[in-house]
């Protein structure tokens, strides 16, 4: 079997997202002291990336694209944007949990920096890859390559965000608003997901109505879902007459990483970030329908 190199910027974007990404969990694993949860999420996010990277390398020096069960139209842009979000999170989550108020000794907080960097600069390379894959305007392209397709993969990561601070610990049992507002988030990350796996499976031609039209109904019950949940999530957080606190509690301030306050605070923006995402991904999906009628 011949390998075939592309020497292309996409290549070299490809190659240091690999190093970036392996060198940042493998310093973490090796001398950081990890000792929660939020480490083993920003482990599973630099080893996402690199290993689902490495494939698509290999893929492709092999020429073994056309053997592929997926579609190699969206696969690879659709890996690419999830891979910048999950390092983007562990960024974030990373120094805000292990070397904020950090009493760790010099050589351990030694290397949480440096898989701190080497996360940033993972970071940067696949949102350089995804900036290079992405459909130029008059472009014939995957779905997934278009900006309907990356909206997609941004709505169901800021769901998994959702999911990761509301189950840790569970703070939407205590009321059946906030049950509703789980149930939205569930909802819309679930048909997603599916339009994604869709798309990459290339069945969307299998659906027994346009895949356009679908798009677009979607995305209008998607917005008045979010719309709700924007609403009444906050309402029942942080309204003292509804059972909430609007004051940040003052043992936050002195806790490691985000106190359930801080959670529920995150939780309502993300909430609206993901309002504003479907919001968008509905307008392009209203002109996707129009253009086609």
């Amino acid at each position: 079997m011949a390998v075939v190199l592309h020497s292309s910027p996409i290549f070299w974007t490809r190659l240091a997202a690999v190093i970036f990404s392996c060198v940042a969990f493998s310093v973490a694993v090796h001398g950081g002291r990890l000792s929660h949860g939020t480490g083993d999420w920003c482990i599973f996010c630099w080893a996402f990336g690199f290993a689902g990277t490495l494939l698509v390398i290999l893929v492709e020096l092999f020429g073994l694209q056309t053997r592929a069960p997926v579609s190699w139209k969206n696969f690879p842009i659709t890996f690419a944007c999830y891979a910048a979000l999950f390092c983007l999170s562990a960024s974030i989550l990373f120094p805000l949990y292990y070397l904020k108020g950090s009493i760790a000794q010099s050589e351990t907080r030694d290397y949480r920096i440096v898989s701190t960097v080497f996360s940033c600069l993972a970071t940067i390379a696949y949102i350089s890859e995804v900036s290079m894959s992405k459909a130029r305007p008059g472009e014939v392209a995957g779905y997934m390559a278009t900006a309907p397709g990356l909206l997609k993969v941004c709505e169901t990561f800021v769901a998994c965000i959702i999911f990761v601070f509301v189950s840790d610990p569970v703070t939407y049992d205590r009321h059946d608003a906030l049950k509703y507002c789980m149930s939205v988030y569930c909802i819309c990350f679930i048909l997603s997901a599916v339009i994604i796996l869709l798309c990459i499976g290339e069945c969307t031609g299998c659906l027994p109505f346009p895949f356009a039209r679908f798009l677009s109904s979607y995305a209008l019950l998607a917005v008045v879902l979010y719309l709700s949940a924007t609403i009444i999530w906050p309402i029942f957080n942080f309204d003292p007459n509804n059972g909430g606190t609007k004051n940040r509690p003052s043992n936050c301030s002195i806790a490691q990483g985000l106190c359930v306050w801080d959670k529920n605070m995150a939780v309502s923006v993300l909430t609206a970030v993901n309002f504003v995402l479907y919001l968008v991904d509905l307008i392009y999906s209203s002109r996707l329908v129009f253009v086609n009628a």
